[in-house]
């Protein structure tokens, strides 16, 4: 049956809304150009917008061409403010940005283990206050928070997990009380990574895709024909309790240790570096002639470890890696440190490409943005090895930031879907 006036007046806009957040501001004639709408159809739609608050003249084009300028128009930014939160066991960061993503206010504090519930949830309260303080936001529309650990797929809620801090379930209801205007969402940490590196990542190209996390912990997010698989308990991706060869215990349901993050997270790689005999000062660019290893501001140790290693087997140099100084020893040290991971990882990634068979892993988190090509490559050159099934390995391309990313992605989507009548796709 042909749409309703209504319907098809709602789907107008809904096109011309996404053309507008993904192109840019736009004129009426590229909007009828896009859209295949009658002039008459978009003057009406343009019109509609405008008065609805939702699109506004931005400028003006046509300085090239004789005759009158045309106007342009864009999306109209400061309709609603948003809220992001990356939410760790030591600490927050918090973004606030416009409508369109553009970034606003940014803060990040740490919270000690010693912090009670109480203070723990004040001290991150306060902090998202302070920052929509500092963007000039009266009040925000919405907040997405990526957290660690499982998302009930009924409540929406964070499940009691064991090794979290407390303070993580309380900090959403705490969001709750104290911004009752806004709609405050939570998401697992990794999946949120996920939809980042596929938004504006390392998987642009894909519509199925594994993100294997690599940081603190280890995760895995599922992207199958575009859409996020969560399972029936919001667990899927669990791969640190994966139980694997090599760690000589088997993991239990409240407690990781002995399955695959035994093996590749981040405690597990410092001390495989040590004991390959790479040296962590040298890493930190205090020891020996490799003055620049690249290492980030506040990387994580293991993140930083590997990207020196990269460094220096890239460079072919490793004066200052190996405890005993030697140049010899330390490129020896490196290879080894590179090659053992190279075959942790590989072991979690081929059990995933068994069971999903996704024809792409990216290897996310800041430890697998830090290991770059190289280590990609050399778990790429394993999987062959291991797995039957053709699968691309590829370095995540945002690293950690890759979760603040992915929540102020969902808190767009969430925002602009009510703003703007439906849920638009990301782009």
């Amino acid at each position: 049956m042909p749409a309703s006036p209504s319907t098809a007046r709602a789907i107008n806009d809904r096109l011309a809304l996404r053309l507008l957040q993904d192109e840019g501001p736009l004129t009426a004639g590229q909007l009828k150009e896009l859209t295949g709408l009658s002039r008459p159809t978009v003057a009406d739609l343009v019109e509609r917008l405008a008065v609805s608050g939702l699109i506004e003249v931005v400028g003006e084009t046509g300085a090239q061409r004789r005759g009158p300028n045309a106007r342009l128009y864009g999306i109209v930014a400061g309709r609603a403010q948003l809220a992001a939160l990356d939410v760790r066991t030591e600490g927050v960061t918090v973004v606030v940005s416009d409508l369109l993503g553009r970034v606003l206010a940014e803060a990040s504090a740490p919270i000690g283990d010693d912090a009670g519930t109480g203070p723990a949830v004040e001290q991150a309260v306060t902090l998202v206050e302070r920052a929509v303080k500092d963007a000039g936001a009266d009040r925000l529309h919405t907040v997405g928070i990526g957290a660690p650990g499982l998302i009930d797929p009924a409540s929406g809620e964070l499940r009691v997990s064991s090794g979290l801090p407390a303070w993580h379930r309380r900090l959403v209801a705490a969001l709750q009380e104290r911004l009752p205007e806004a709609r405050v969402s939570v998401e697992n940490e990794t999946n949120l990574a996920a939809l980042a590196e596929q938004h504006a990542g390392a998987a642009r190209d894909r519509d199925t895709f594994v993100l294997l996390w690599l940081g603190h912990g280890t995760g895995a997010a599922v992207v199958l024909d575009g859409a996020l698989r969560r399972g029936a308990s919001g667990g899927t991706g669990e791969i640190g309790f994966l139980p694997v060869p090599g760690t000589g215990a088997l993991p239990s349901a409240r407690d990781c240790e002995g399955g695959f993050h035994s093996l590749a997270g981040s405690a597990a790689i410092v001390q495989l570096a040590g004991e390959c005999g790479v040296s962590a000062a040298a890493a930190s660019g205090r020891a020996g002639a490799v003055a620049e290893p690249g290492t980030a501001a506040g990387e994580p140790d293991a993140a930083a470890l590997v990207r020196w290693a990269v460094a220096v087997a890239a460079a072919g140099e490793g004066a200052g890696g190996a405890e005993d100084g030697a140049p010899e020893a330390a490129g020896v040290a490196v290879s080894r440190f590179l090659d053992v991971l190279a075959d942790r990882v590989a072991i979690g990634v081929a059990s995933v490409v068994a069971v999903l068979d996704p024809g792409c892993v990216v290897l996310g988190g800041e430890v697998g943005q830090a290991g770059g090509e190289a280590l990609a490559a050399r778990v790429a050159e394993r999987l062959r090895r291991m797995a039957p099934l053709p699968t691309d390995v590829r370095p995540g391309a945002l690293g950690g930031g890759a979760v603040l990313h992915g929540a102020l992605l969902t808190a767009r989507q969430s925002a602009q879907g009510e703003l703007f009548g439906a849920t638009p796709e990301a782009r």
